[in-house]
């Protein structure tokens, strides 16, 4: 999580990067926090015991990026697995594609933690029954990539050996207009919201 708080900063201070593309390799994007890694005293990523202040609440959180703050868009494509803190990427994505292999759920009920951060967020992109259904079936039930798309938590879904391929597609699509005029809309609408 560090490392990609640092990588975001980077890209955000670097002129020669327009768009930020996050995506994984393997089964999985991102099956969230490693619950078992969490120290007693709770002290993940910050100095304060875990989610005890406001700060760890809101974005960023683990590995997203300070969504709200910066300036360059950014591009998710999932691969695979997706759950859990994984869905802040979602939510906190730009534009969000999917590999047709990509499945979504939110295991947090599941092994006794509240769904907080990811699903308030995702209840602003869903229906609030799906939304809820997600939350309250934990890892029980999942969303395919089409019924994301479907409703509406992806933009597109593409053949998982085409996924890097189109997002980078995507994003050369993005950084054909002016940089500037991109990254003021993109924090109109993300400060608007």
């Amino acid at each position: 999580a560090r490392e990609l708080r640092a990588a975001y900063a980077a890209a955000e201070a670097d002129e020669l990067v327009w768009t930020i593309l996050v995506t994984a390799t393997g089964r999985a994007f991102c099956t969230g926090a490693d619950v078992a890694e969490i120290p007693d005293d709770g002290r993940v990523i910050y100095d304060d015991p875990y989610l005890s202040t406001y700060p760890q609440w809101e974005a960023p959180q683990e590995g997203t990026p300070p969504f709200r703050t910066m300036t360059k868009p950014i591009i998710v494509a999932v691969n695979g697995l997706c759950c859990g803190a994984g869905l802040d990427w979602v939510t906190t994505g730009d534009i969000v594609i999917a590999s047709d292999r990509a499945e979504f759920f939110d295991p947090h009920v599941s092994i006794g933690l509240v769904s907080g951060r990811e699903m308030a967020r995702l209840a602003r992109v869903l229906p609030l029954n799906i939304a809820m259904r997600v939350a309250l079936t934990g890892r029980h039930e999942r969303l395919g990539a089409q019924r994301a798309f479907e409703l509406g938590m992806v933009s597109e879904v593409v053949p998982h050996d085409r996924l890097l391929e189109r997002a980078k597609e995507i994003a050369a699509l993005v950084n054909r207009n002016a940089p500037l005029a991109v990254r003021g809309t993109r924090l109109a609408i993300r400060k608007g919201l």
